[in-house]
């Protein structure tokens, strides 16, 4: 359906938070009624919480209401300088790019607190609400109702890891978070960088893991190699020692014989045994027949 938001569960603690939105004596009965508005008499809300707006699925949007129209109605709030969108960004957009005259609308009547906390709400369900915005969005409903991340994590019906992980990434270097939000970087490659509390130091490996292509993995492993790079070389040292001993192994079955690999900084050793005249012509007798 176009335009339509799919909506996430909420728990049931989001009204304990935040407060009923207040309804006007003369909107009781007509809170949901359907008004058609010039579209030049609408503008979008400064203060939403949602910023970006990718343009494919756009024009996906405007194609569909070309074809179909406004099938759901934006939600809007009256004042001096015409119709705010409260909810509905997006389609307003699209209609506007498929030139459309008016839009279905409802309008509803908030005071200027409660416009912040109804966009921020409705788009804090939105699926395609990237993940900055979504911090950022966490952020704001901590910080403005004084609640804990366990408190909140409860009433949006999310667990307080996923709460806390998602505000993590605000952390970042202020360019990580723009890379993160351009989708240059992954969310989890951001948090595998909050190791490094150096932000500048931050921003380097960014650039390295856009320009490599690195996967997690590699970031934190990469990471790991910074913060303890002595634990890191005797971990290669170990990883170097199993592969020469495999080469030994393989070795011994080959020539019948003990063998030992030896190594040094730049050069190291081959030492071969045999017990007897007899046993050298052998093993020479197999090298002569890989010739």
């Amino acid at each position: 359906m176009a335009g339509a938001t799919k909506r996430k569960g909420l728990g049931r603690g989001l009204e304990a938070l935040i407060p009923k939105k207040t309804i006007e004596p003369d909107q009781k009965s007509s809170d949901n009624i359907v008004e058609s508005i010039n579209i030049n008499k609408i503008y979008p809300n400064k203060d939403q919480p949602r910023k970006d707006f990718e343009e494919q699925p756009l024009m996906e949007l405007t194609e569909s209401i070309q074809k179909h129209g406004i099938i759901q109605p934006i939600i809007v709030t009256k004042n001096d300088n015409g119709y705010m969108i409260i909810a509905g960004e997006r389609r307003w957009r699209a209609a506007r790019k498929a030139k459309l005259t008016d839009l279905p609308c409802i309008v509803r009547k908030y005071d200027e607190k409660q416009l912040v906390e109804v966009a921020l709400i409705e788009n804090i369900q939105r699926e395609d609400l990237n993940i900055i915005e979504e911090a950022e969005a966490y952020k704001y409903l901590i910080e403005k109702y004084k609640v804990t991340q366990e408190q909140l994590a409860i009433a949006l019906g999310k667990s307080r890891p996923h709460i806390a992980n998602t505000m993590r990434l605000l952390q970042l270097n202020n360019q990580i978070i723009g890379m993160i939000k351009e989708g240059r970087i992954s969310a989890g490659q951001g948090r595998a960088l909050l190791a490094i509390k150096d932000k500048e130091k931050q921003l380097q490996i960014a650039i390295k893991i856009e320009a490599e292509q690195l996967n997690v993995r590699q970031v934190e492993l990469l990471v790991k190699s910074l913060l303890n790079p002595e634990e890191t070389k005797v971990k290669k040292d170990k990883e170097k020692d199993i592969i020469l001993r495999d080469i030994e192994n393989n070795l011994k079955q080959l020539l019948g014989t003990k063998v030992s690999i030896t190594k040094g900084k730049k050069r190291g050793k081959i030492e071969i045994e045999y017990y007897s005249d007899e046993e050298l012509e052998r093993i020479l007798d197999i090298f002569k027949s890989d010739e």
